[in-house]
């Protein structure tokens, strides 16, 4: 395969994800090919085609009939995952989904157990550990730049799940939408703090809901709050670190992403004023006898014009490329997205019982 050809299913144009990170991110990959786009709507098919040089459709499965589309990339409202996504396997095509996987871990391992049956590559769009400062972190902690690390701690804004939202942004308010501060903002950020630091071998959770109503711009109607706008995890990492992480909904003024890392010989922090998994990342340390944190230099490249947003989406696929070429596995893939469930399930399991909770890792769930 000289050429992976693309099919993006939600690729409308101007402010959605997809037009955002994924197109941006595909054009500046020569490995990747962008060869259709698919919308609900004839008139935003239309306009994609035009503003993404591609064919449009207003409709999947004229998208996933396309003899040219091997990756189907699913960039749409979670609680349509499945559909789609069982449609782009039973047509045999790779898929790229964004996260979450599903609405909740049991939806998530079907659509792993869906994909091991169809023999197709998969990837989950956890992109927030190809952040240049991600990778290096990671590179200085297994150097034991800090020694032997104790503990972490995480503090994250959602940035959406404030006071205020949009209509078509309403849903993620509704904890049956899979759309959540926690699945979202909260596991983007865990996936990085597990990358780096090694998995969870026991978690707890406390959620509650700190908004119970959530006005809509456009119409100024108040809406009910299901899903749990302030969550704060506790746990305990592999080599016996302790790990802490707080999500809050909306913004705050005191900063929005503060992630500190200590060990027997140094320290170091990531910081940011938005989502981990999009957003510019700085990065700090000290050492040894050095008592100030001081700036460290990432080693980065401009790519899919430079920034975070469709920078990190763009090393992803490009990993995904290298594990078609070398026959590889180290892209996030629909395995791996199920222990993420997992994580997130065990999370919410001790939110309820108040007792930490030992999640699996080895990608299939059970209660």
């Amino acid at each position: 395969m000289t050429q992976i050809g693309v099919g993006i299913i939600g690729a409308s144009p101007g402010r959605s994800w997809a037009a955002l990170s994924h197109v941006p991110a595909l054009k500046a990959l020569p490995d990747f090919d962008l060869r259709a786009v698919s919308t609900s709507r004839r008139e935003s098919a239309e306009a994609a085609a035009v503003a993404f040089e591609t064919t449009g459709f207003d409709n999947h499965e004229d998208l996933l009939a396309h003899p040219g589309v091997d990756l189907v990339v699913v960039a749409v409202k979670v609680p349509r995952h499945e559909e789609l996504i069982t449609a782009a396997l039973a047509a045999g095509k790779m898929v790229y989904s964004e996260w979450p996987l599903g609405v909740d871990a049991r939806q998530a391992a079907r659509l792993a157990a869906q994909a091991r049956t169809s023999g197709v590559r998969t990837v989950v769009g956890l992109q927030g550990r190809f952040s240049p400062a991600i990778e290096h972190a990671r590179e200085l902690v297994h150097q034991g730049y800090i020694g032997e690390v104790l503990g972490t701690t995480l503090e994250g804004s959602g940035m959406g799940w404030g006071p205020d939202t949009t209509a078509s942004s309403a849903y993620v308010y509704d904890a049956a939408s899979g759309a959540t501060t926690l699945s979202v903002v909260g596991m983007h950020a865990l996936d990085a703090v597990t990358w780096v630091l090694g998995d969870f071998s026991s978690v707890g959770g406390a959620l509650a809901v700190r908004r119970p109503y959530v006005r809509v711009a456009d119409s100024g109607e108040m809406i009910p709050v299901t899903a749990p706008d302030h969550v704060a995890i506790s746990g305990r990492l592999g080599d016996g670190a302790i790990a802490s992480a707080y999500f809050r909904g909306g913004t705050s003024r005191a900063g929005n992403l503060r992630w500190q890392i200590n060990g027997t010989d140094g320290d170091l922090l990531i910081t940011s004023g938005g989502n981990l998994q999009v957003a510019e990342l700085a990065l700090y340390g000290a050492r040894g006898a050095e008592t100030e944190l001081v700036p460290i230099a990432v080693p980065t490249e401009s790519l899919a014009g430079g920034g975070a947003l469709a920078g990190n989406v763009a090393r992803l696929y490009r990993q995904f490329a290298d594990d078609i070429m070398n026959d590889t596995n180290l892209a996030p893939d629909f395995a791996y997205a199920v222990t993420r469930h997992e994580v997130l399930n065990a999370i919410e399991t001790s939110a309820v019982t108040g007792v930490a909770v030992h999640p699996r890792t080895d990608g299939k769930f059970h209660d």
